[in-house]
């Protein structure tokens, strides 16, 4: 097969959460287990760090990811799930998975899968760990897909565990309460292994401490350990003034993220960076400021506030949830205060849709669409939960013809902003 006829293959044959949603979900480790015992436990084989989170974990993996890379470790990155291209998923040193090799491991786990039935994320998992010995790193980074003590990912043994902070989304599978969403989280702490918290909130802090209690594992809470102190933007760039808070040294840094959220993420990063020097890793401050400022360049990372052109100002976010929305709106409303705001909006159906949609601005414009996979919530639906939050517009079938259609509406001077879902981004031109 080619790749394409690959990519079709996993997609049609193997049960796919990001396009199904939760009858694709496997609420045990036993598939991701067998596939990996057949392949004589790959996840074994290389030094990893494992990152978990409600948000965040996508741009804390790819600032650590870069960080790493430009300190001179061959590095790993597994993500999910991709915007354009299923290659996302997987890099080394930046560089996507190799063609050949997911049409080769593709084939040649065939009749592994057809015994073990596995779920696309958990041959992908598998795909990746068998990548990363293949091209021997010396390092991975490695992000949940979903919550953490069932995750498919959360069969290695890392040398580092991070959580990035807890909220609320996919609760009809991790819990309907942030103390069930969190104890969901914290399966990946592991017995002896030291865990950097991003964020806590009185609901959540007691779950981590309890389970790292309970492993014995060494925790930090980045939010002590560092503190934001200034904010500025120039251009494609954001600086940033971290100071530790032990040391009163202050790292002033350029971010290559320029979402405002991304703040709270470099503090989660930073603490990181401490552990992994800790563990013996070599980085220096050179490669710390290079990694983050030039992040995009080095991992590939996109949908993360990112600004399209001007006059009128486009900007996409995969913000999908009520934590991700909010801090977008936030961000709206102090860097384009007087704009106004035109919001190209499409979701999946199992979100609280009808929660988020409470977020959006009354005096918006909107303009409702949807992706074009199963899961997809219809554009025609979205507008109808507007409507009842208030929120009026006209609908779309295509992202594409949604976002002209907001260009054309919107001055000179005014914002577009397309969020909602990884999948609308997926598919615009």
């Amino acid at each position: 097969m080619t790749y394409q006829q690959t990519i079709a293959y996993l997609y049609e044959h193997l049960p796919m959460f990001t396009r199904i949603g939760a009858a694709a979900y496997k609420k045990d480790l036993h598939n991701t287990i067998a596939l990996c015992n057949a392949l004589d436990n790959p996840q074994q084989k290389f030094k990893s760090v494992h990152i978990a989170g409600t948000n965040g974990k996508g741009s804390t993996s790819h600032m650590l990811a870069a960080i790493l890379q430009e300190a001179g470790y061959k590095t790993g990155l597994y993500t999910s799930p991709h915007i354009k291209d299923f290659k996302e998923r997987i890099r080394v040193n930046g560089t996507p998975v190799k063609e050949q090799f997911v049409v080769d491991f593709t084939a040649r786990t065939k009749t592994l899968s057809d015994a073990v039935q596995p779920s696309f994320f958990e041959l992908t998992v598998a795909m990746a760990f068998e990548y990363f010995v293949e091209e021997k790193v010396d390092i991975a980074i490695i992000e949940t897909g979903l919550g953490g003590l069932l995750d498919s990912t959360n069969i290695i043994m890392p040398i580092l565990s991070v959580i990035t902070n807890i909220g609320y989304d996919h609760q009809y599978i991790l819990g309907n309460t942030l103390e069930e969403i969190a104890w969901q989280k914290a399966g990946i702490i592991k017995q002896n292994i030291p865990v950097v918290i991003g964020e806590t909130l009185p609901e959540t802090k007691p779950i981590f401490l309890q389970k790292a209690i309970k492993e014995n594992a060494p925790l930090y809470f980045a939010e002590n350990l560092f503190a934001v102190e200034y904010i500025d933007h120039e251009g494609e760039l954001m600086f940033c003034n971290v100071k530790n808070t032990e040391t009163n040294i202050i790292e002033k840094l350029r971010l290559g993220l320029t979402g405002l959220y991304q703040t709270k993420n470099i503090c989660t990063v930073l603490a990181a960076v401490d552990q992994l020097k800790e563990a013996g890793y070599k980085i220096t401050e050179l490669a710390l400021h290079n990694g983050v400022e030039q992040v995009k360049k080095i991992t590939g990372i996109a949908g993360r506030w990112d600004v399209l052109q001007n006059n009128p100002i486009v900007i996409t976010d995969v913000a999908h949830n009520a934590a991700g929305i909010k801090n977008v709106i936030a961000q709206l409303d102090i860097e384009y205060s007087t704009a106004k705001k035109h919001f190209v909006l499409g979701f999946v159906q199992d979100k609280d849709v009808a929660s988020v949609l409470q977020l959006f601005p009354a005096d918006g414009f909107y303009y409702f669409t949807n992706a074009h996979i199963p899961r997809a919530l219809p554009y025609t639906e979205l507008a109808a939960k507007a409507a009842m939050a208030g929120l009026t517009g006209d609908g779309y079938d295509d992202v594409n013809d949604a976002v002209t259609a907001a260009k054309k509406a919107a001055g000179s001077n005014d914002v577009v902003m397309v969020c909602g879902s990884f999948f609308i981004l997926g598919e615009l031109n």
